[in-house]
């Protein structure tokens, strides 16, 4: 990968990158004592992946998944990082935990979901753990994966208030379904530990929720280690009900994408960067990339045609957009060299720890634009010692930092979870 500006920065805004690597690394003991305080206070979630997007002038979340897929995606070479750390995230939550039902999507189409799946079940038994696969559906199906191994969902039964398969009762359950359409009826009220809670999926979680509590995070994070909180986080503004295909809602949408344009300007003009503001309209809740627009003038809100009003209207399994966030949008500056074509890195923890992650790379799309979209791929990135990069005009040196700083970030996001889930569950 070729750590490079792109024709929409500058060398005055590329800059600032290095400060914020360095000023990392000047505080890297400060930094970890206070993640070790924090983690005390608010235990993180079991996993997650995380979002970046990297500007070179700023580094910054884009969006947090507790319910994680793309294990298969991780670099094999650093799977024992994973296992140990999911031990670890398991035996938090649950100590004498032995048994686990892990539960996955309901859609059996995409292959590679199943790949990351079969991932997950070789971190969890090589850690030492007896795991079962619970289907939320009726019946038991086989997945035959894109290697040609099969794996075997299993009907979920219930007794009272635990559940389980034909005896296999579990310690503890391991949600991979972010139960985009609601809490089913034989989830709710169990005695086992559910994990991460029911309550966090997506039919009531909203990113809006979550990056306020980021925003906290990142303006005590900032004064930590001395820089303006504005570098590693985005601003966003969130309206209530909308409705794209009865344009309901559009004149507050509209309103909230001006000003946040305003005051993206205004910290643009603050740095000296010469870059064009814009903002990312998306789904308050849900994954997989849908219902996601660009927009670099709020003008551009009234003239959506019909195809991109459907496009916005609705989200995973078919669900309404009732909500959307307005997000500051944050700039690529990388790219995969081998196609030149534009990349964003995903981070990947169990509990408090960084495992890996890995660049969405996306040959079609601009530096500004919505990467997790059909026609991306994957290049595994590993936090090592080295790089792992066709390019060599970043030096191993300069790769570490770098992946240093996505790690930082990475935490700070999954912090900011641990605190929603902390709220949630005092409720």
């Amino acid at each position: 990968m070729a750590i490079h500006k792109t024709p929409h920065l500058t060398t005055a805004s590329v800059g600032p990158l290095h400060l914020l690597e360095q000023q990392l690394l000047n505080k890297e003991t400060e930094i970890e004592d206070w993640f070790k305080a924090q983690w005390q206070l608010s235990p993180a979630p079991v996993y997650g992946s995380v979002d970046l997007r990297n500007a070179g002038f700023k580094l910054a979340p884009i969006d947090m998944n507790l319910f994680p897929a793309g294990f298969n995606n991780l670099s094999p070479e650093f799977l024992p990082l994973s296992i140990e750390a999911a031990r670890l995230a398991i035996s938090q939550q649950q100590p004498t935990a032995k048994q686990i039902l892990l539960i996955p999507e309901n859609h059996t189409r995409n292959l590679y979901y199943w790949d990351n799946i079969k991932i997950l079940l070789h971190i969890l038994t090589t850690a030492g753990f007896t795991v079962r696969l619970g289907s939320l559906l009726t019946e038991p199906s086989a997945i035959t994966l894109t290697n040609g191994e099969t794996i075997t969902l299993e009907p979920i039964t219930r007794q009272q208030d635990k559940i389980g398969i034909d005896g296999f009762i579990p310690d503890i359950i391991l949600l991979n379904n972010d139960l985009s359409a609601g809490i089913p009826d034989i989830l709710q009220n169990l005695q086992q530990p559910l994990v991460p809670p029911a309550e966090l999926g997506w039919s009531q979680r909203l990113k809006s929720g979550h990056f306020q509590y980021y925003a906290d995070v990142s303006e005590t994070f900032a004064k930590l280690i001395d820089i303006d909180p504005w570098f590693i986080a985005p601003l966003f503004m969130h309206c209530g009900e909308i409705d794209f295909m009865q344009r309901d809602g559009e004149d507050c949408l509209t309103h909230h994408t001006a000003q946040l344009l305003e005051d993206i300007q205004k910290k643009y003009d603050e740095y000296q960067i010469t870059s064009k503001p814009f903002v990312i309209i998306k789904a308050d809740a849900g994954t997989y990339g849908m219902a996601v627009m660009t927009v670099r003038n709020a003008e551009e809100i009234r003239t959506l045609n019909r195809k991109e009003r459907t496009h916005m209207s609705k989200s995973k399994s078919g669900q309404p957009v009732h909500r959307v966030i307005v997000q500051e949008g944050v700039y690529t500056f990388e790219t995969w060299s081998v196609t030149d074509a534009v990349a964003e890195p995903v981070v990947y923890l169990w509990g408090q720890r960084v495992v890996g992650g890995f660049y969405r790379v996306h040959k079609d799309r601009g530096v500004d634009e919505n990467l997790n979209t059909p026609g991306m791929h994957f290049e595994p990135l590993a936090f090592a010692n080295t790089c792992h990069q066709p390019n060599k005009q970043s030096s191993p040196e300069d790769c570490q930092n770098r992946f240093y700083a996505y790690g930082v970030i990475a935490r700070l996001s999954m912090l900011a979870a641990a605190r929603e889930i902390a709220e949630q569950l005092k409720r």
